[in-house]
C-alpha cells in the first residue's frame, strides 16, 4: 500500500474508501443492536425494560474502550502524517497496555454497582434480577471489548478498513445468529433467557477480537506493537489522555443522560422508560452509520493535519457533514412516516406504541441539525483537539439538555422531554460550528 495516500488520493474518493466499510459496519452493528432488542423484548416486557436501565453502564463501558481508542487512532494517525514511525509504534503499544488496565478496573467496578444501580430506577424486583442476570454475564466480557477496540482503532489508524468491517461484522452476525439459539434454545443448546443474550454478545465480541488478532499476526503493517515500548512514557501517556479522556467523556455522557432521564421519567410512569430506551436501541440506525463516517474522517483528518494539509482537512469535513446530514434526513422521514410499526418492533402493548409514536416524532426533529455536533466531534478528535469536543459533548449531553428536559416537564409531561432533545440539538449545532472554526484556526 502506498503509505502517504491519506494526502494523495482525492479527498472524495478518499473518504468513500475509507468511510464505506465503516458505514456498512455500522448498519450491521445497528441491526445487531435491534435484534438482539427484539428476541430480548419476546421474553417479557420487563426484560426489555431491564435491558434498558442496563443500557447506560454498558454504553460506560464501551465508551471508555473506544474514548481511549480514538486517542489512540488520533496520536498514531498524526505521528505517520509527521513520518516518525518509532512514536506511532510507542503510542498502540502503551495506548494497549492502559486499554488492558482499564478493562480491569471496569469489570470489577460495573459488576459491583449494578444492583443499587438497578434499585434507583425501578422497585420491580422482577426487573432487577432480569438486569442483574444480563449484566453479569455481559460485563464478564469487558476485557474482551476494550482490547477489540483498541486493535480495531490501531487498524483504522493505518486506514485498514476493510480489516475493521470484517471484524466488527463477523461478530455482529455471529450475535445475531446466536441470540434466538441461546434465548430460547434450540437444538443441543438450553434455554437461558437472559444470560443467553449476553453470552451472544460476548462471543460475537470475541470473534471479533480473533480476527483482528490472526490479521495482526499474518500481515505486515505500518505500526506494530514492540516490547521495547511497554515502559510507560509519561508525555505519550499525557497525550493519549489528552485526546483519549474528553473522547471518552463525549461517549460516556450518554450514559449520564439516560440515567437522568429515566429519573425524570420514572416519576410519570414506567412506559417511558421502556419508551426511551427503545428509541435509544432505534437511534442507532442513524447515528451509527453517521459514525461509520465519522470513523473514516477521524485518521483521515490526523494524518493530513500531521502533514501540514489544512485545506484537505477543511474539505474533508466539509463532505462527511454532508453525507451525515443525508443519513439524519433520512432517518427523520421514517420516524415521521411508520413511528408506530417501529415501536410494535418491541412491545405489543398500545399504551407503550402510543406513547413512542409521540416520542419518535418530537425528537426527530433534531436529527438532521444533529450532524454538525457528531461531524464537529469527530473532526477535533481526529486533530486530537479533545478539550473542544469535550465543550460539544458537554452541551449536547448535560448542560442544556438535562435542565430543558427538567424545565418542560414540569409543564407539559413526558412531552417536554422528548422536546427538550430538538431544542438541544439545534442550540449545540451552533456551539460546534464556532467551537470546530475556533478550533482549527488556532
Amino acid at each position: 500500500m502506498n503509505e502517504t495516500f491519506m494526502k494523495e488520493k482525492p479527498v472524495l474518493p478518499l473518504i468513500l474508501s475509507m468511510a464505506l466499510p465503516m458505514v456498512l459496519s455500522m448498519l450491521v452493528n445497528s441491526l445487531y443492536n435491534i435484534v438482539d432488542s427484539f428476541f430480548v423484548a419476546q421474553i417479557s416486557e420487563d426484560a426489555m425494560t431491564a435491558l434498558s436501565l442496563v443500557y447506560p453502564v454498558q454504553n460506560l463501558i464501551n465508551a471508555v474502550g473506544i474514548g481511549f481508542g480514538i486517542g489512540i487512532n488520533a496520536v498514531i494517525a498524526f505521528y505517520l502524517g509527521a513520518g516518525d514511525r518509532e512514536k506511532a509504534d510507542m503510542a498502540a503499544t502503551q495506548g494497549l497496555l492502559l486499554a488492558v488496565l482499564h478493562s480491569v478496573v471496569l469489570t470489577i467496578g460495573c459488576i459491583a454497582v449494578m444492583p443499587a444501580f438497578l434499585r434507583m430506577f425501578t422497585t420491580s424486583e422482577a426487573v432487577v434480577d432480569l438486569g442483574l442476570r444480563y449484566s453479569v454475564v455481559a460485563f464478564a466480557f469487558t476485557g474482551i471489548i476494550v482490547v477489540g477496540v483498541t486493535f480495531e482503532k490501531i487498524f483504522q489508524a493505518v486506514g485498514s478498513m476493510k480489516i475493521t468491517m470484517a471484524a466488527l461484522m463477523s461478530g455482529c452476525v455471529a450475535n445475531i445468529l446466536l441470540d434466538p439459539v441461546l434465548i430460547f434454545g434450540l437444538g443441543p443448546f438450553p434455554a437461558m433467557g437472559m444470560e443467553g443474550a449476553a453470552l451472544a454478545t460476548g462471543i460475537g465480541q470475541t470473534l471479533s477480537l480473533v480476527i483482528y488478532l490472526a490479521v495482526y499476526a499474518a500481515r505486515p503493517m505500518q505500526v506494530r506493537l514492540s516490547r521495547r515500548h511497554l515502559a510507560l512514557s509519561r508525555w505519550m501517556v499525557l497525550r493519549l489522555y489528552a485526546v483519549g479522556i474528553p473522547a471518552t467523556l463525549n461517549l460516556a455522557l450518554p450514559s449520564i443522560l439516560i440515567s437522568a432521564l429515566n429519573a425524570i421519567l420514572a416519576a410519570y410512569s414506567q412506559v417511558y422508560i421502556l419508551v426511551l430506551g427503545i428509541y435509544y436501541k432505534l437511534q442507532t440506525f442513524l447515528y451509527l452509520p453517521a459514525n461509520g463516517f465519522v470513523q473514516g474522517m477521524r485518521p483521515l483528518v490526523g494524518y493530513n493535519y500531521g502533514a501540514g494539509e489544512r485545506q484537505r482537512v477543511n474539505q474533508i469535513y466539509r463532505i462527511v457533514l454532508c453525507m451525515s446530514g443525508l443519513i439524519m434526513a433520512a432517518g427523520t422521514v421514517i420516524c415521521l412516516l411508520i413511528p408506530g410499526q417501529l415501536m410494535a418492533l418491541f412491545t405489543q402493548t398500545p399504551e407503550t406504541i402510543q406513547a413512542g409514536e409521540t416520542a419518535l416524532r418530537i425528537i426527530s426533529a433534531g436529527f438532521v441539525v444533529s450532524a454538525v455536533s457528531v461531524t464537529s466531534s469527530g473532526a477535533l478528535e481526529g486533530l486530537g483537539k479533545g478539550g473542544p469536543s469535550l465543550v460539544i459533548a458537554l452541551c449536547r449531553y448535560l448542560l442544556i439538555i438535562l435542565p430543558a428536559a427538567w424545565l418542560l416537564s414540569r409543564s407539559f409531561g413526558p412531552a417536554g422531554v422528548w422536546n427538550a432533545f430538538w431544542i438541544t440539538e439545534a442550540v449545540t449545532a451552533a456551539v460546534a460550528y464556532g467551537v470546530y472554526r475556533r478550533a482549527v484556526r488556532s
